[in-house]
């Protein structure tokens, strides 16, 4: 096993409250150490930097030249995380960023260019890859039990919530679009599952609010795959889930369906009628990323399967915003896709 050292984390930006998926972290580890949180809000860095000791800052920039952290955890308001991530990457950090990643094209190439010249990596929290029915699915993949994966259909339904919602999450120069924060998680799983390294995507979102989507839709055609991926903000109030989040994978010689609410796989093949698939043990959303981190190794979301699946995202809600134009991505030997 490789040797491990003490990680210095630090978080800049904790507006959102996925930040929680990083900080449970500490209760695990013993070679990481919080030594401080930036955010615009003082009142929220120190909400977040009173239970672990870590020092207070409003400033990010003072945060890293004070600390230097080894690795720097974003998530803050969507529009500011591309400042906080080229900082702390130029700054000789690892970043491991909530989703999205960041509001733009311009904004995701001058990530690129930051990881690139400080050989640092950048990973995206990426939680749906860890899920136990992911996690099953891959491996009916791996075994063949489904055949040749032609067809995904994912849906992606929240609750608004709206009354908790802060001003800058409905606002579009803040939260960047409902493509781009939502619809990149199963996006990314079609890059993965089907490793394709080129197709098209394009979309279509609610126009009745120029500021605030309430839904949309992706279609994405990834090597031999098409994949659906429909996404909103209309959970019922009522409903038992935030999102009753599911996915169909159809293959040449069975399905499987993800049922991540619910926490049920249930597939069917040429040879057996349906069934509930076993599920494993689920992974923490950044155990594996801070573990790599620790451990001197790559997470298995790396640099090149966060901007993959952030550039296709921000692509797709181009396309959108643009009337549904079609567009065009690939990913060259690097594990980069370029724009457009």
């Amino acid at each position: 096993m490789a040797d491990t050292k003490v990680l210095r984390l630090a978080v800049v930006g904790a507006a959102h409250p996925h930040v929680s998926y990083v900080l449970d972290e500490l209760a695990h580890r013993t070679d990481v150490d919080l030594v401080a949180v930036s955010d615009p809000d003082p009142e929220v860095a120190a909400k977040h930097a009173a239970p672990h000791g870590g020092a207070v800052y409003r400033d990010h920039r003072r945060l890293l030249a004070d600390h230097r952290p080894d690795v720097v955890a974003v998530a803050g308001i969507y529009g500011d995380r591309a400042a906080a991530v080229v900082d702390s990457l130029d700054a000789g950090a690892h970043v491991l960023a909530d989703k999205p990643l960041c509001t733009s094209a311009a904004e995701l190439a001058a990530i690129e260019a930051a990881a690139a010249r400080a050989s640092r990596t950048v990973s995206l929290l990426l939680e749906k890859r860890h899920y136990p029915e992911t996690l099953a699915a891959r491996t009916l993949l791996a075994d063949g039990a489904l055949g040749e994966l032609v067809q995904i259909a994912a849906t992606g339904p929240h609750k608004l919530n709206r009354p908790s919602r802060p001003p800058w999450f409905l606002r579009r120069a803040t939260y960047g679009g409902i493509i781009g924060d939502l619809a990149v998680h199963d996006i990314d799983l079609v890059l993965l599952l089907t490793g394709a390294r080129e197709g098209t995507v394009c979309a279509h979102t609610d126009r009745a609010d120029q500021e605030f989507a309430r839904y949309g839709a992706v279609l994405l055609t990834a090597g031999p795959a098409t994949a659906t991926v429909e996404v909103n903000w209309l959970t019922p109030a009522a409903s038992p889930w935030h999102g009753d989040y599911r996915m169909r994978l159809s293959g040449t010689r069975g399905t499987a369906e993800l049922f991540w609410a619910q926490g049920r796989l249930v597939a069917v093949t040429d040879e057996r009628p349906p069934y509930e698939v076993p599920l494993p043990r689920g992974r923490r959303p950044a155990a594996d990323a801070l573990a790599a981190f620790a451990e001197g190794r790559d997470p298995e979301v790396g640099t090149a399967a966060s901007l993959a699946a952030s550039r296709v995202a921000l692509l797709a809600q181009e396309s959108a915003d643009s009337g549904g134009t079609v567009r065009g991505w690939s990913v060259e030997p690097g594990g980069t896709p370029p724009a457009g």
